[in-house]
This record gives C-alpha cells, sequence and structure tokens, in this order.
C-alpha cells in the first residue's frame, strides 16, 4: 500500500449534489471501492478560510483567515509545511489563494504561477487565477505534476463548480451539470490513481445557496461531501468526521509528524 497521498477539493460543491449527481464516485461506492461521509464545513463557509482549515486543522476564527480579502500566508503548520519537514514533496494544481498562504503574497502571476521550488512549503505548483479556468485543465496541470515530480502529497483544487454556483445559483442545472462534469472528468483520472495505490480524498470547502452565494449558517452551504479512496481507509459506515481533522488524517497517511493535529483515527485502516 502506498502512503502517497491525493487531495481533491471541488470548491463549492455542497453534499447534496455530489450525493444525487456524481454517478462515477457513487459507482466505485457500489464496487465497494470508495465510501461517502459528510461533513460539515467550519464558520464563516467561504473558501479562503476554509482552504486553511481543511490544510491546517484551525478554525477560521482562530487562524485569522476570517474572510476572502485576507491575504497573507498562513501563520499555522499545513499538510504542506509539515511534509516538506519531514522530507516529503509537495505539489498543488490549484487557485492562487493556495500559494498565497502557503508560499508567497501577494501572488504575482509571472513569478508564481509556476513553481518549482524545493525551498517553499508547496514545492511544485500550477496555480492560476481566473475562476473559470477550466476544469479539465486543471486536472492536466495536476497530472503534469504528478508524473513530472512524483509528488508524496498532491492537491487539486478546481473552480467551476462554485463559478456555476456564483453565476447561477444552488437550484440550478448549471450548478448540478457542473458536478456531473467534474464527476466525468474524475472518471478519466482516478482509475489510473487507483491502480497505483494512490490514498484519495475528493471534499469540498463548502456549498452554495440560492441566492448565488455562501458564507452563512444553511445547510446547503455548510454540508460537503467527503469520498475516500485507498486502502489505508477503515471505510467504516459510521465515522464522524470534522473538517478540523483532515489535516492531522492527511498527515497520518503521510506517515508524516503532526502531533498538535487531530485525526480521525476511526476514518483510518488499524
Amino acid at each position: 500500500m502506498s502512503n502517497k497521498v491525493i487531495l481533491i477539493v471541488l470548491d463549492g460543491l455542497s453534499y447534496q449534489v455530489a450525493h444525487d449527481c456524481m454517478g462515477y464516485l457513487q459507482g466505485l461506492i457500489e464496487a465497494d471501492m470508495a465510501t461517502l461521509y459528510q461533513v460539515e464545513c467550519a464558520l464563516p463557509s467561504m473558501s479562503r478560510p476554509l482552504y486553511e482549515c481543511i490544510l491546517t486543522g484551525v478554525v477560521p476564527v482562530k487562524s485569522g483567515i476570517v474572510n476572502n480579502q485576507v491575504v497573507r500566508p498562513s501563520y499555522n503548520e499545513s499538510i504542506f509545511s509539515l511534509a516538506t519537514k519531514a522530507g516529503k514533496r509537495t505539489a498543488a494544481a490549484a487557485y492562487h489563494w493556495f500559494s498565497e498562504l502557503y508560499n508567497r503574497a501577494p501572488y504575482v502571476a509571472s513569478r508564481d504561477r509556476f513553481t518549482n521550488d524545493e525551498s517553499l512549503a508547496i514545492q511544485h505548483g500550477c496555480f492560476y487565477q481566473a475562476d473559470h479556468y477550466p476544469d479539465d485543465h486543471l486536472f492536466v496541470d495536476a497530472e503534469y505534476l504528478r508524473v513530472q515530480f512524483d509528488p508524496d502529497f498532491l492537491l487539486i483544487h478546481p473552480m467551476n463548480i462554485d463559478d456555476a454556483g456564483h453565476k447561477f445559483g444552488f437550484d440550478s442545472s448549471q450548478y448540478r451539470n457542473s458536478a456531473r462534469y467534474a464527476d466525468i472528468i474524475l472518471s478519466s483520472w482516478l482509475p489510473q490513481w487507483i491502480e497505483q495505490g494512490y490514498q484519495i480524498l475528493v471534499t469540498s470547502d463548502h456549498g452554495m445557496n440560492n441566492d448565488r452565494s455562501h458564507g452563512g449558517v444553511l445547510e446547503i452551504e455548510r454540508r460537503v461531501p467527503l469520498f475516500v479512496i485507498g486502502e489505508h481507509f477503515s471505510h467504516s459506515p459510521d465515522c464522524t468526521i470534522s473538517q478540523t481533522e483532515l489535516c492531522g488524517t492527511v498527515c497520518s497517511l503521510l506517515g508524516v509528524p503532526a502531533a498538535d493535529k487531530a485525526v480521525n483515527t476511526a476514518l483510518l485502516r488499524a
């Protein structure tokens, strides 16, 4: 079994839409190859604060990343920083806010869009700055990073589901179809990653509402999916998972010391 981890954060994807619209991932569940859990995101249910929550295990009111306009590096240890300190290789194909949080802020596209620097927390990166940057392009970026640099931890973060939600709202065919298209893209890449033994998590930062926004406490804003794939997971149907446990759990999968990070041991195979 491999200790390499791929974390996929499908921005803006609500649990219900993930459950109803992502047929390939549901097919993996029916074949006993994946398990789906429901996770309640931290507050406020906004992107940059929840990137920080997922990657560090620290809720926004304690991290200080309390809205999308807080443009500075994280003050907390992240999966990226902990992995690099442990001698692991890191990579991300992701929105440029991840570069600002864990590498350098502010983001300068000509310097940071393509990153290859072993001294940074995200050592190898393909970052983008347009919300409509095509998800299928982003996954090609991710595969390039995976093949070229063989990272132990790879973050993949597409934005088109969130973009559709902001343009058309939660209860729209465009929002649902963007999730269906992400599922199709995943069906093109996951089989080879599964075959190569990666431990894979597919989740979201937050959901969406009918006002074409998010940030509050509505169920459709806060409840997000977590699909897990891989032999290191218990696949127990009884796990209750907090978003703050994702950081420590991924570190545990990687074999990276993270003493102050919460780990969901029930999610992992004993």
